[in-house]
């Protein structure tokens, strides 16, 4: 097969099928036959309990300066095993929950005996209390910390569940969305500050804040099936406050909105949904742009993180051709633009600033992540051994991508965790971002698993998870490598079957605590845990 010319800043264009010509290319890999390279990856099913005695050595045999070279191996991509969940169209990685999951009586906690809060029939996390709960720090380890308080809700909603993934931590408060309400806790004990009330179902969040402590929600238009995610909302998480309302207006007759996808920098929030978006002040609601609807590359969404901002672009072409554009986020100005290769579309974002992407080619079967430099041009591909998810946020035809929560991005390193297999552990991978190289790896250890949670100060936070009688820990890795630091061992006992089996967790660490939390509810009128904190 001839091999089409390709533009500077690309990588080579596959050819044939299920393989690569010549030698595996850096970037390029292909799973076994029968696999779908676009299937979200299971989750992780619940693991037996082990304690182990010490880390292992990061990276193992052949990692860190100075070993030996490595038999290259290209990026595989991880095929499910079982039916992803879904949430808000959006494909996570689960944490592990069987039907062993303790549930709590209501309660509101204590200093001495945190449990969790009072049972809630209005999805606020608030009601009428319940008996007593077993003192969730009994049995705790020499060296373990400590539960600081539990909230656990209990309501009747539609058969589908609910939705609960707004977390955010804002000084000394930690709001949590929960169907139709925003509600703030103090960090320190759990007691309730404030609670917002939306009139319909919250449908969509911003993950990021401004820096007066402010975001921005969407709820639909209205109760009931036939209903849109039309409606913005900005709050102000330190008091509970709303800030204004408004509805976003459609940007043509096909502006459906389905699953929209919030982000926000500096004073601008982007609306992304069905394949159009729009912009608008975050202080007044006023309008900055929208993506524009016509012949030639027009943006289908935009995402924004570390200062800047990218829109993912389809071209009215034959082929649909994908690119990527650098955005000014005030006006929606273009100023770079990378085209994919021919029938490549963006799976996942990695990054924004740095651009870190992963791209795929549904029908080849082929992948490749793809570092770009502040000019659009490719300065790198990223080549290491293991699997990685892949499509952690895409949408399908409409690619409303979010950042993918699961990867970390410094100046100059991307930390990926590996997917996790039956009764195995994974490990968590940096690489170096200007040779596309891996630098060092960081093993779970026994048969755990470990996520990257932010990098601060020179170091990676990642978090370990639970076992069904081990607490899950807070680590501090070096991002030069090395061994990992414990800055939180949560407690056994009681605590750590119920840490272990949050439903598709959000997680954070601020401040010396540890925040985990649900992100969706079964909502048929049973205790469920809602927010867990740990602290010293």
């Amino acid at each position: 097969m001839t091999e089409l010319p390709q533009p500077p800043n690309q990588p080579p264009t596959p050819s044939g099928y299920g393989h690569l010509p010549g030698p595996p290319q850096q970037g390029y890999g292909f799973p076994p036959q029968g696999e779908n390279p676009y299937a979200q990856q299971p989750a992780y099913p619940p693991q037996p309990p082990t304690v182990p005695q010490q880390w292992p050595a990061p990276g193992g045999p052949g990692s860190g300066p100075g070993a030996a070279p490595k038999k290259k191996t290209v990026l595989l991509i991880a095929a499910s095993v079982a039916a992803a969940l879904v949430l808000g169209g959006v494909g996570y990685v689960a944490f592990s929950g069987d039907d062993k999951d303790p549930k709590p009586v209501a309660q509101e906690p204590t200093d001495a005996k945190p449990s969790a809060s009072p049972s809630a029939d209005k999805g606020d996390g608030n009601g009428d209390g319940g008996a007593q709960q077993a003192d969730l720090n009994s049995g705790r380890k020499q060296g373990e910390d400590k539960v600081l308080w539990l909230k656990t809700t209990k309501i009747e909603g539609p058969g589908m569940g609910v939705d609960a993934a707004g977390q955010w931590v804002v000084g000394d408060t930690v709001v949590k969305s929960l169907w139709k309400n925003l509600t703030g806790y103090s960090v320190t004990d759990g007691k309730e500050k404030w609670t917002l009330p939306f009139p319909a179902q919250i449908c969509s969040v911003a993950p990021q804040t401004t820096a007066e402590g402010r975001t921005v929600v969407m709820y639909r238009d209205g109760e009931g099936e036939n209903t849109s995610c039309t409606q913005l909302r900005v709050v102000d998480l330190k008091t509970g406050k709303e800030v204004w309302s408004k509805e976003v207006p459609k940007e043509g007759l096909f502006d459906i909105f389905t699953s929209p996808t919030l982000s926000m920098i500096g004073d601008t929030v982007t609306v992304s949904r069905g394949g159009n978006a729009s912009a608008f002040k975050i202080s007044n609601g006023d309008k900055l742009f929208a993506s524009p609807v016509g012949d030639g590359c027009n943006p289908d969404s935009y995402e924004a993180g570390n200062g800047k901002m990218i829109a993912l672009v389809t071209c009215t072409d034959e082929d649909s051709t994908a690119e990527v554009h650098g955005i000014d986020p005030v006006t929606g100005a273009k100023g770079w633009a990378y085209r994919l290769p021919a029938k490549f579309k963006v799976t996942s974002i990695y990054s924004v600033n740095p651009t870190v992407i992963d791209i795929g080619n549904e029908q080849t079967k082929q992948r490749s992540i793809v570092v770009l430099g502040p000019d659009g041009k490719q300065t790198a591909t990223l080549a290491g051994e293991g699997s990685f998810a892949v499509g952690c946020g895409d949408t399908g035809i409409f690619r409303s991508l979010a950042t993918c929560p699961s990867a970390v991005v410094d100046a100059n390193t991307l930390y990926l965790p590996t997917a996790a297999g039956t009764g195995k552990a994974n490990e968590i991978v940096a690489f170096d971002l200007a040779t596309g190289k891996d630098k060092w790896r960081v093993p779970a250890g026994g048969k755990r698993i470990l996520t990257p949670l932010k990098a601060v100060n020179g170091q990676l936070i990642a978090y370990r998870k639970a076992e069904e009688e081990q607490g899950g820990e807070v680590l501090s890795i070096p991002a030069a490598g090395g061994t990992p630091t414990a800055l939180l061992r949560h407690p056994s006992g009681p605590a750590a079957p119920i840490e272990r089996t949050f439903t598709l967790p959000k997680l954070d660490y601020v401040d010396g605590r540890f925040f985990i939390s649900s992100t969706h509810l079964r909502a048929q009128g049973q205790d469920e845990k809602l927010l867990m904190v740990f602290g010293k």
